[in-house]
Parts: structure tokens; C-alpha cells; sequence
């Protein structure tokens, strides 16, 4: 069964790092376009970034543009978000996505102290 988990969640003040992983299993990670999404309470969800099947094309949203950096390794069907300079609006649950197929992950909460 495809599936994607997250992890790397926490608490962190402004201004401070986190990195994101996002876990693949259940399929051909490699063929797979990949993508972060983030909820923050009482909004929608809402995209973050895209990266490509092998990597060389990375689009980001441009609330989280120059701040956040994706990244997968297919040796290891991971891909990654490192996130710097975090703000309080950058408080959310962040999801990870596959969309070959299309699974979602449970998501991981990032909270960002002012």
C-alpha cells in the first residue's frame, strides 16, 4: 500500500530552523512528483512547494520563497523541507503528498513562538 509519513515537527522560536522529512513506501518514490502542503488552524490548506521526479525543478509559494528549501534523495524515497527564518504565520500542520500516486501524508505540526 503507497503511503508517505512525516516527521520533524516541533516548537521553535521565531526566527529559528526545522527540517521536515517525508518518508515513501508502496511505490516507485523516483517516478513520483512531490509536494508540502500546510493547514494552520480555522484556514485552508494551503500549497508550499513542488519538486520534480528527479529533483531539478523546485517551485515554492511565495509566502515561504528564500525561507524554504526542498529537497528528496530516491536512494532513500525521502524528501525533505528545510525551513529557516520561520515566523508565526508559518504555524500549521504540514503535509507531505505523492501524486503518483496521489497519497497524503498525516501531517506534522510546526508551531513558531513570537
Amino acid at each position: 500500500q503507497a503511503q508517505v509519513t512525516e516527521s520533524g515537527g516541533g516548537l521553535v522560536q521565531t526566527g529559528g530552523s526545522l527540517r521536515l522529512s517525508c518518508v515513501a513506501s508502496g511505490f516507485t518514490f523516483s517516478n513520483s512528483v512531490m509536494l508540502w502542503y500546510r493547514q494552520a488552524p480555522g484556514k485552508e490548506r494551503e500549497w508550499v512547494g513542488t519538486i520534480g521526479a528527479d529533483g531539478d525543478l523546485a517551485n515554492y509559494a511565495d509566502s515561504v520563497k528564500g525561507r524554504f528549501t526542498m529537497s528528496r534523495d530516491n536512494g532513500k524515497n525521502s524528501f525533505d523541507l528545510q525551513m529557516n527564518n520561520l515566523k508565526p504565520e508559518d504555524t500549521a500542520v504540514y503535509f507531505c503528498r505523492a501524486l503518483s500516486p496521489d497519497v497524503w501524508g498525516q501531517g506534522t505540526q510546526v508551531t513558531v513562538s513570537s
